[in-house]
């Protein structure tokens, strides 16, 4: 067996093992972020959730150094993960949390391209719900203690990004800081990216819903023409069968008059 299929074969079963785990810890990650932000927290408190969150990125780091060792193709890898490598390799900068918290929906898509589409749709909505969450507490973090900033609550936050991943955009709130744009800017990238996948998998579903429509009635039509070949083939037996018995032929007169003539000879 080539090295890199050995290779290919430990980063799959590498992924298997890891997968779960690292959706726990993103899931804490996102637990210890949310509660620091919403919370504004100091102090020790907010001391734990930094330590919290920096072991957590440490693991993500590992993760990501052990796949690419085991990757057969490391180039090729390192190009189909470049999200994974700006999340890991960038320093731990306060605007880069919401980079590390759309980590778990990377984790969670790792198998989607395997799934069917209603559980592409499930991923979608997940993955829209938790990217919105996440903005909104980067927004929060951002603009709460800016001068003349709307968003300064929570409420307010998820508002604001529910409406710009929607695209709707009010207007009635908007950040005024770089890293509250950037964060909207993502978004709305990422609601124009939904509203596709949304309209690409509702357009499969119409179509394989009338092509399974079209084989039922190809089918139909299939048994109906076989009914109607029995049929036929079952009539041409008949009427070969009734062609192959005739009657025979009567006696010509002469010889009825002859057998008559011998019978009155005395």
């Amino acid at each position: 067996m080539a090295s890199s299929d050995i290779r290919a074969g430990r980063l799959r079963a590498w992924e298997r093992v890891t997968e779960w785990p690292l959706i726990a810890v993103a899931m804490i990650f996102l637990v210890a972020y949310a509660w620091e932000t919403i919370a504004d927290l100091h102090g020790t408190p907010r001391m734990i959730t930094e330590v919290t969150m920096d072991v957590i990125w440490v693991l993500f780091v590992v993760d990501y150094l052990v796949r690419l060792v085991l990757a057969p193709a490391r180039g090729r890898w390192f190009l189909e993960h470049l999200f994974d490598f700006a999340v890991v390799a960038l320093p731990l900068l306060r605007p880069l949390r919401l980079l590390r918290v759309v980590t778990l929906v990377r984790v969670l898509q790792r198998n989607a391209g395997l799934a069917l589409r209603g559980r592409i749709m499930i991923y979608a909505a997940g993955g829209a719900t938790l990217i919105t969450f996440a903005a909104s507490l980067a927004a929060l973090e951002a603009e709460r203690h800016e001068p003349g900033s709307s968003i300064t609550t929570f409420p307010d936050a998820l508002w604001w990004a529910l409406v710009t991943i929607t695209t709707v955009g009010y207007g009635d709130l908007a950040p005024v800081t770089a890293i509250g744009r950037t964060v909207a800017a993502l978004l709305m990238i990422g609601g124009i990216a939904l509203i596709g996948v949304i309209t690409a998998t509702l357009a499969s579903w119409i179509v394989s819903t009338m092509a399974v429509e079209s084989a039922e009635e190809e089918a139909a039509t299939r048994v109906q023409v076989a009914d109607l070949q029995r049929q036929i083939a079952e009539l041409t037996e008949q009427i070969a069968a009734l062609s192959g018995t005739t009657a025979e032929p009567p006696a010509s007169g002469r010889d009825t008059r002859r057998e008559q003539d011998d019978g009155t000879t005395v």
